[in-house]
């Protein structure tokens, strides 16, 4: 039998809820597969249970349990199992800790700018409670976080020339609502549309979410047809974060990037430091961009990095080998 099989039928004879390495020692112990070209089979087991859940394979499900560990079963033991009850009481966990560890919204944006510079995109939070006119007629004018990517060009001749025809062409600018957790269909559509509003100036608009119900897949997609703004689903290991849709281009709003520029200072100084990358002479381009990369989000640059971030912060992690 396949690894897969092996997976399955481990499930339903365990007839409970399991975590990666019961379900090994069971495939092991009944000797359904042999491991011998797997340097580290555990990790295999992890990666396929995972695989389950991604694609959409309804015949497994699993459970977030204390310390944000993942535990799995096979759908049709489920009768079997007081999955309401373990979900309640997950659920009365969190709540007790909440004050103590639950970690902020914030706390995601070093996740996210560390993904984006491993896509080449400068990101930069945006501190609302720093603009002008604070009311509540703006409270989706601001994105979370706003990105630029330029394009490489080896040749500064090839810079230049490109600036000289359409400078537009040589960047694009990216904006990011971001949300913790998104659990239902009325508090994804009302981060969804908050997403559209305040992304309307850039070029590419995103919403992203730390944790979304894998029952939103279907209305996420048709969201995303229907207004062109993409949705990344962000892991606490953030180089296995996904694009769930992409964003659709867009022109540039230049009159709603004036109006950011005069509310908020940091968005000022972010587009500030765009144009300097752009018409910086070739002896000061290298230090423009250095000081353009110091004023943008700091990032996670290892795995060592990561993993202490997210327990300082109290972030929950999957099995690092999940």
């Amino acid at each position: 039998m396949t690894i897969k099989e092996a997976i399955l039928k481990s499930l339903e004879e365990i007839d409970g809820l399991s975590n990666h390495l019961k379900i090994y020692e069971h495939i092991k112990k009944k000797s359904y597969y042999n491991f011998k070209d797997a340097k580290t089979p555990e990790s295999t087991i992890s990666a396929l249970l995972g695989d389950f859940i991604r694609k959409g394979d309804n015949r497994v499900k699993r459970v977030k349990q204390d310390g944000g560990t993942f535990s799995y079963y096979l759908t049709k033991n489920e009768q079997n199992l007081d999955i309401d009850s373990l979900n309640t009481e997950t659920k009365s966990s969190a709540i007790s800790t909440k004050n103590k560890n639950s970690y902020m919204e914030r706390d995601l944006h070093k996740l996210l700018s560390s993904y984006l510079h491993n896509s080449n995109i400068y990101s930069k939070t945006i501190f609302h409670e720093q603009s002008n006119g604070k009311d509540n007629s703006q409270i989706w004018t601001h994105p979370d976080m706003v990105g630029i990517k330029f394009l490489n060009l080896q040749s500064k001749i090839s810079q230049n020339f490109l600036k000289s025809i359409n400078r537009v062409d040589t960047f694009k600018i990216y904006s990011y609502e971001l949300k913790k957790e998104i659990n239902n269909d009325t508090q994804l559509k009302q981060a969804y549309f908050q997403a559209v509003s305040n992304s309307s100036w850039s070029n590419y608009g995103y919403l992203v979410a730390f944790d979304f119900s894998d029952s939103l897949f279907e209305e996420m997609e048709r969201l995303n047809q229907s207004f062109g703004i993409g949705i990344i689903e962000l892991n606490a290991n953030p180089w296995q974060s996904k694009v769930l849709f992409t964003s659709r281009y867009k022109e540039l709003d230049f009159k709603t990037i004036d109006k950011l520029c005069k509310m908020n200072k940091e968005f000022e100084s972010f587009i500030e430091y765009a144009e300097k990358i752009m018409t910086a002479d070739e002896k000061y381009f290298d230090g423009v961009k250095k000081e353009f990369n110091g004023f943008c989000d700091e990032y996670l640059s290892d795995d060592t990095e990561v993993e202490k971030y997210c327990k300082e912060k109290h972030i929950p992690m999957e099995d690092v080998n999940d």
